[in-house]
């Protein structure tokens, strides 16, 4: 039984299971509900399993069927599933042996690829610290919008910490009534959304590139250097193109003062790559909007952090490999480093088999239900993508097609994780060659 859990990628779906189930048996308590109705296993199911993999959907109205309880439980499950199932485990670890195993070591780099072993006790210890400055940060920005709306100070405190810890894990929760939708002439708390949302979706690797760089000594990796770059110019195409689609729209940045009408605009880009506290109504949104955001759900944020999606190094791989062929280059090189084939195998791998499953999942979606297919997509790629995202369709999905979205939002959580772990422990060099040919293309 134990060798089951000595495979890293045995050992990151499992572990996710469980914290699910666990928190499905907590949700299914008659204290975690506000209410005197009853949560069903699947509503329970659903809010752990979007909860833990950080996504966001749901298929009960969070501020109004959760008790205090109920929330501290979802609270603890997107931390938890924010920070990473290996980290939390691999902490535990350091505190009872105070030393890492090659193998533990080995789990703990599924998630921050890019980090020597060495330094995966560092790793861990600025991770804790990273999250935690940014959501106390936030949160006290946060508290006084909350405060002005009348609430008293320990619900306001409340408040902060969770939307603030939401936006970070890019959980997408939220339990103030109605939603960030009525913060949507509140620029300067969805700029500190923004920057929580931001920081959340860069990746341990950037923050431990980010907190060495100093002097000449240390200079940042091209991991980093790819993500920042691709982040940056996805979020100001996200801007602009939001901005353009929807400047007329009067049902969603139309009415809008000039001011507000650009913050939102930004607003939408960030959320679209990873956190569901929208303040803008997708159902409201133009054509060219929606498939806008199809794609920057899909390609998430970055590697080995709380984003979800394919992650932005996997599509600047991708895009680079396209520009090297078209201009006949025979190595794929970035700032001064090639690129290795196998790395470019792997992107192209992960590219395909979500776009694989994606395609599994809406025709699955489809065949369950009779919502538009608009909707059905819209919602696939949103519970694939750990997003959040929603049409308002969520609960409108029969019990069926419910349980589809939730292996879509537990394959999108532990599946890139898993397949590039996978890939890696079976890479091998072949000990001979088979002659080359080469098929035709196009």
């Amino acid at each position: 039984m134990w060798t089951w859990f000595r495979t890293p990628a045995r050992l990151v779906p499992t572990a996710f299971l469980l914290v699910i189930l666990l928190g499905t048996a907590l949700l299914r308590l008659p204290i975690s509900q506000a209410g005197s109705g009853e949560t069903s296993v699947l509503q329970a199911l659903f809010t752990a399993t979007s909860a833990v993999a950080v996504t966001g959907l749901v298929v009960v109205d969070t501020a109004k069927h959760w008790s205090l309880f109920g929330e501290a439980v979802i609270f603890a499950l997107f931390q938890i599933g924010g920070v990473g199932i290996m980290t939390s485990s691999t902490l535990l670890v350091l505190m009872v042996s105070r030393k890492l195993s090659l193998t533990q070591q080995i789990m703990v780099t599924t998630e921050s690829r890019g980090i020597v072993m060495g330094d995966v006790k560092a790793v861990l210890t600025l991770a804790i610290g990273v999250m935690l400055t940014v959501e106390l940060l936030v949160a006290s920005v946060m508290v006084p919008h909350f405060l002005g709306r009348g609430l008293g100070l320990p619900a306001a405190l409340w408040q902060a910490m969770f939307n603030a810890s939401a936006a970070f894990t890019n959980a997408g929760f939220s339990i103030y009534p109605g939603g960030m939708a009525s913060f949507i002439h509140d620029p300067w708390l969805l700029i500190a959304i923004m920057v929580a949302v931001l920081i959340g979706g860069l990746g341990l690797p950037v923050y431990y590139d980010l907190r060495h760089l100093h002097g000449s000594q240390h200079k940042l990796s091209l991991h980093s250097k790819l993500t920042l770059i691709t982040t940056g110019a996805l979020f100001a195409l996200s801007f602009v193109l939001t901005a353009g689609f929807e400047w007329s729209n009067p049902q969603t940045l139309g009415l809008l003062p000039l001011q507000e009408r650009l913050v939102n605009a930004a607003y939408h880009g960030f959320m679209a790559r990873s956190c569901g506290m929208n303040t803008l109504d997708m159902t409201a949104m133009t054509e060219e909007s929606l498939l806008l955001t199809y794609g920057m759900m899909l390609i998430g944020g970055g590697s080995a952090s709380t984003a979800g999606g394919i992650k932005v190094s996997t599509l600047a791989i991708l895009v680079l490999a396209v520009w090297h062929e078209v201009r006949g280059n025979q190595d794929l090189t970035a700032f001064g480093r090639k690129v290795s084939a196998i790395v470019q195998r792997e992107a192209l791998s992960v590219l395909v088999l979500a776009v694989g499953m994606l395609f599994a999942g809406i025709m699955a979606l489809r065949i369950l239900s009779d919502l538009p297919l608009r909707q059905v997509v819209f919602e696939a790629i949103s519970a694939f993508a750990n997003v959040g995202l929603s049409m308002n369709a969520t609960a409108l999905f029969p019990p069926a097609a419910q349980v589809v979205l939730i292996c879509l939002m537990f394959i999108g959580r532990v599946g890139t994780i898993t397949v590039a772990v996978a890939l890696a422990l079976r890479y091998r060099r072949a000990s001979y060659h088979y002659p080359e040919e080469r098929p035709i293309v196009g």
